[in-house]
C-alpha cells in the first residue's frame, strides 16, 4: 500500500480570494514504513505573500522570487501522487488549494480526488481524542513526538512529522521505534529505525519446546474441567 503524507504551505486562507501555494512537501510510506522517497519544491505564487502567513511560515516573497510558478511543476507533482493515499492534516485545506491550482490550468489535471484516496488525520484525531486539541503541535505532545527543530511550519518537516503522527495515531510503530519511558509512563521520545537495518531473525521453536508447550497446554486443560462454572 502507498501512501503520501502530504502538507502545503500558502500565501493566505482562501485560494477563492486569490491566495496559492507557495511550498509542498510529501514524503512516501510503503506498507506503513518511510521509504525515504519524497517530493518538496517551493513555488513563485505571482503574488504578494501575506504577512500573518509569513509570520507562520516565515517564506518570503524575496525569497520566492526566482521559484518555478506552479505550471512548470504541476505535471511531476501529478505524478509523484497519483494513484496513492494522501494522508493530510485537515486535509479539506491542502486538497482546496491543489485543486483551485489544477483548476487554474484549464482542467489539464483533474481534482485529486479522482486519482488519489485521501486521509484526514484530523477527522482521526477529533475521533480518537474527542474533546482535546488535535492540531499538529497538540498530537506531537501526547505521542513524544520530539518537534524542537521545528520553530516555524515548514511543508517538508511538517510532512514527516505527520508521518510519525498518523502511524501512531492509527495504532502501530512500523517504521518508529519508541524509546524510554518517562516517569509518567508516557514515551518520552522516538527514535527512526534505519530502512537499511536487516530483518528480524525467525527462530522457530524445537522439538523439546513444543513439547514442554503442549504438556502446558494439556495440564491447563485438565485444571479448567475442576473449576465448577
Amino acid at each position: 500500500m502507498r501512501q503520501v503524507v502530504l502538507d502545503t504551505e500558502t500565501t493566505g486562507i482562501n485560494p477563492l480570494d486569490g491566495h496559492r501555494i507557495i511550498e509542498i512537501g510529501c514524503v512516501e510510506l510503503v506498507d506503513r514504513k518511510l521509504t525515504g522517497n519524497h517530493y518538496h519544491v517551493y513555488i513563485n505564487p505571482r503574488r504578494v505573500v501575506e504577512e500573518e502567513a509569513i509570520g507562520v511560515h516565515g517564506i518570503t516573497n524575496e525569497f520566492l522570487v526566482d521559484k518555478p510558478i506552479y505550471e512548470t511543476i504541476a505535471q511531476e507533482f501529478y505524478e509523484f501522487i497519483k494513484g496513492s493515499e494522501l494522508v493530510i492534516h485537515n486535509a479539506a485545506f491542502d486538497v482546496g488549494f491543489i485543486n483551485h491550482e489544477f483548476s487554474l490550468m484549464g482542467g489539464l489535471i483533474k481534482p485529486v480526488e479522482e486519482y488519489c484516496g485521501v486521509l484526514d488525520t484530523l477527522a482521526m484525531a477529533r475521533k480518537k481524542h474527542p474533546g482535546q486539541k488535535n492540531n499538529l503541535n497538540a498530537l506531537c505532545s501526547r505521542y513524544g513526538i520530539d518537534t524542537s527543530h521545528r520553530t516555524l511550519h515548514g511543508a517538508l518537516l511538517d510532512a514527516e512529522i505527520l508521518a510519525d503522527v498518523y502511524i501512531l495515531l492509527s495504532g502501530g510503530q512500523s517504521a518508529l521505534l519508541l524509546d524510554k519511558e518517562d516517569d509518567s509512563g508516557g514515551v518520552s521520545s522516538i527514535r527512526r529505525l534505519s530502512s537499511e537495518r536487516p530483518a528480524l531473525a525467525i527462530v522457530p521453536a524445537n522439538g523439546i519446546e513444543l513439547d514442554a508447550h503442549q504438556k502446558y497446554l494439556d495440564d491447563l486443560g485438565k485444571k479448567s474441567e475442576l473449576i465448577p462454572w
